[in-house]
Order: structure tokens, then C-alpha cells, then sequence
């Protein structure tokens, strides 16, 4: 059978996802597959046909550490992982929260505004949706149940908010979509900044509309001297996401030297600043960095062996020519991706969205005409939404793990976000001068 190695492919990588097996390990699974069929196929030897000098797998292996080792852009990914860790492990996280509540705690519903303001202050330190559920989302949650906030709403708004992290600049998955297409990091950074508030705002009409009708709390207002006392406390807190931005947008730092900046800056402020950083809270903070650091490093070497074997096959050729068959409208095409993805999202880890489905569809995108900017912040803000639907919604499981909430009550309770997150969604398919506006003004595109 000519196909029998691309077949064996197919449905190992399909068990990968049916039998809950770690998703890197799967994947290299699958490609195993691949090369020890094509070796029987051709009845070569299967140890020369893998592991020789001029083997397949060798030739994988070989683009695989170079992928992963000697990509600049892909260094910045573990020092946004530190800077969000260090943030977690302080008083960081606790004076982000603080200052929201006193913005805007007073307004009906007042807690859940917090939460999506201090999401989007927070998305300016780290860029990861899963550092601002785990880290934010504890307090959060807990200080809305002691308010008499449900529990599945509270949970709901939490893991709808953390997604904003990616979106507003710096952001990790933008990161690896610069690597994935060569676009431009700090191009993209300036392009996430007004999908990232468009998203908090939209977060927030939903949020005052259902206060509204179900009659949720306002936090009483901070006296303004003892607010003014606090806020001083936690400038150093809330200088991060400033001193971030200002040095990427001035030219002062590329992304990668300001995620260094952001963790020497946020570990100076945890140890001398605040005085909260112990010696093992410093330790666990370098082995959760190391552990997320290798989770991602292997996805994306597994996913290049991927690439490989689709690059080989020409998989995205003939996935690309069915799509121009269908239409050559590039609306169309981007409604089209944008349903794959949303129903990809609700069964696949994101990470291998992007790693996997990012080369098929982006040569396709720029056959048609799509900015690379404006593409890059469509998938990534697709990926985001997919973070939050059910079945397999990472921030649904955080924020019901964090709180003990059963999470049948928070999917009943997140299908107005995820509603509120499309219509945004739409916004920046179909007006592309919504993104594209910032990096043209700043010429950076």
C-alpha cells in the first residue's frame, strides 16, 4: 500500500488525543510509526532505515534540536514562563489585584470587574493564559465567593478573562507563531494591544449586564488616603508591564531581552522589594520554570518532526489546493479557518494547533492576500477562545481545580463569555484596521 505509512500516521496520531496520552509523547509516537512502516514498506532494514546516518529518523532528530536550541526567537518563551512565575510566587499578583479592586471594585459586580481588569494589567507582565488563571484566579475566585458571587460564574469569568493574557502584548503563542512564519514579534506584540482591551471591555459589558439581573455585590471604596498608601506599595508591582512595553516599543529591547528584563526585574522586586521570595520559593520557581520550559520545548521539537513528515508527504500542498478549491475569497477562507479552529480548540491542546495547523494555513492565507499580522493575531485569539469551551478547555479545568468547583457548573456558566469572545473574534477577522492600525502608525509593518 503507498499510503500505509501516512495511514499508520494518521490514526496513531488520532489515538494520541482518544487515549488522553501525553501529547508530545503521542506525537513522537506517531512519526515512529510513520518511518518504521515506510521502512517495511520498502524493505529496508528498519535500524538503518531509522537510526543511520542518511535514516529518516536521524535526519528528524537532527532538525529537531536545531529547532529547538538554536531558534532566537523561541528563547523568549522560558523567560516569560520565569517572569510569570516569579510574579506568582510574590506579592506581585496580590498588588495587581489590590490596585484593580480599588478602580473598580465600587461598580456593581464589582469583583468580576476586577478580575478582568487585573487580567488585562497582568497579560502586560507574562503572556500566558494559564499563569494568570492559576496565579490571579485563586485570589480571585476566592474573594468573589466570600462575597456571595456564584461559584460556576465566578470560576466562568476567571478562566474567560486569563485568555486576554495572550492576546495583549508580550505573548508566549505569539511568540512561536513569529517562529512558525517569520512575522515580525514586535509587530505582532503592537498588534495584540487593541484586540486585548476590545476583549476586557466586551468582558466587561457582559459582566455589568449580568450583575444587573442577578443583583451581584459592589466592594465598598477604599478611603482615598489609605488606597493612595497602598497604590505606592505596589508601584514597583505595577511598574513591570510599563517598563515591558516601553522598552520593546522604543526599540530600547527586543522581545527576548525584555522577557530577561521582566524576570530580573520581577525577582529583584519579590526579594528586595516586597521581601516575600524564600531561597526555596526561589528553587520551586526554577523547577516549575524548567518543567514548563521542557513541556514546550518538546511539543515544539515534536511538532518539527511533524512539519517533516507533512513537508514530505506534501500534506499542506494538497490541503492548501483543496482549500483554493473551495474558494479563493479571502473571507471566506478565514471563516473557514476560524470554524476549524474554534472545533479544533475544543478537543486539541492549542499548543499543537499552532504547531501543527499554523504551516498548512499560512501559506494558503498569503496565497489570498491575509496580512501576516492580521493572520497571526486571528489564530491566536481563535486558540485563546478554545482555552475556555468545553470538553477539554485548559482554563475550565484550572479555575474548577483551584476552587473545588464541579465543573459541569462551570461550563454551564461560560457559554456567554465564549458568545462575548466570538463576537470579538469577528471584530478582528472582518476589520482588519483593528489590529493593523498600531503597527502601521509606529511603522513597524
Amino acid at each position: 500500500m503507498e499510503y500505509l505509512p501516512l495511514i499508520g500516521f494518521l490514526v496513531v496520531f488520532v489515538l494520541i488525543f482518544l487515549l488522553r496520552m501525553p501529547i508530545p509523547t503521542g506525537m513522537i509516537a506517531a512519526c515512529m510509526t510513520y518511518f518504521i512502516l515506510g521502512a517495511v514498506q520498502s524493505g529496508q532494514p528498519i535500524g538503518a532505515a531509522l537510526v543511520g546516518e542518511t535514516g529518516s529518523l536521524h535526519l528528524v532528530a537532527q532538525k529537531t534540536i536545531e529547532q529547538v536550541f538554536t531558534n532566537g526567537t523561541l528563547i523568549a518563551v522560558p523567560l516569560f514562563i520565569f517572569a510569570a512565575n516569579i510574579m506568582n510566587a510574590g506579592k506581585i499578583t496580590e498588588y495587581v489585584f489590590g490596585v484593580c479592586k480599588g478602580i473598580v471594585g465600587r461598580f456593581h459586580g464589582g469583583l468580576a470587574h476586577v478580575n478582568v481588569l487585573a487580567s488585562l494589567v497582568f497579560s502586560g507582565m507574562t503572556g500566558s493564559a494559564v499563569a494568570d488563571a492559576s496565579g490571579l484566579g485563586k485570589m480571585e475566585i476566592d474573594a468573589m465567593r466570600q462575597e456571595g458571587y456564584d461559584d460556576g460564574f465566578s470560576c466562568a469569568i476567571t478562566a474567560a478573562s486569563a485568555t486576554i493574557g495572550p492576546i495583549f502584548p508580550p505573548s508566549i503563542p505569539m511568540v512561536i507563531y513569529a517562529m512558525l512564519t517569520n512575522a515580525s514579534v514586535g509587530a505582532l506584540f503592537m498588534a495584540g494591544m487593541v484586540p486585548g482591551v476590545l476583549l476586557a471591555l466586551a468582558l466587561g459589558i457582559y459582566v455589568f449586564l449580568i450583575a444587573r439581573v442577578r443583583k451581584y455585590p459592589r466592594s465598598e471604596p477604599p478611603k482615598l488616603r489609605a488606597y493612595l498608601q497602598y497604590c505606592l506599595k505596589a508601584f514597583w508591582a505595577m511598574l513591570t508591564p510599563v517598563i515591558l512595553l516601553v522598552g520593546i516599543y522604543t526599540g530600547v529591547m527586543t522581545p527576548t531581552e525584555a522577557g530577561a528584563i521582566a524576570g530580573l526585574y520581577a525577582l529583584i522586586v519579590a526579594i528586595f522589594g516586597y521581601r516575600v521570595l524564600s531561597w526555596d520559593g526561589f528553587k520551586q520557581v526554577l523547577i516549575d520554570t524548567v518543567r514548563s520550559t521542557g513541556s514546550v520545548s518538546i511539543m515544539v521539537g515534536a511538532a518539527s518532526a511533524i512539519s517533516f513528515i507533512f513537508a514530505k508527504e506534501q500534506i499542506g500542498v494538497m490541503i492548501g489546493n483543496w482549500l483554493l478549491g473551495i474558494t479563493d475569497n479571502k473571507y471566506l477562507f478565514l471563516l473557514i479557518v476560524n470554524i476549524v479552529i474554534l472545533i479544533l480548540g475544543m478537543f486539541v491542546d492549542t499548543s499543537v494547533i499552532q504547531l501543527v495547523m499554523i504551516p498548512i494555513l499560512w501559506p494558503v492565507a498569503n496565497a489570498l492576500g491575509v496580512n501576516i499580522i492580521h493572520f497571526g493575531l486571528i489564530i491566536v485569539f481563535n486558540m485563546m477562545v478554545g482555552l475556555s469551551t468545553p470538553p477539554f478547555g485548559m482554563c475550565l479545568f484550572i479555575t474548577s481545580g483551584i476552587s473545588g468547583t464541579p465543573l459541569k457548573d462551570v461550563v454551564k456558566e461560560i457559554k456567554w463569555p465564549v458568545v462575548v469572545m466570538l463576537i470579538v473574534l469577528g471584530i478582528i477577522t472582518y476589520i482588519p484596521e483593528v489590529v493593523l492600525f498600531l503597527p502601521r502608525m509606529f511603522h513597524m509593518m
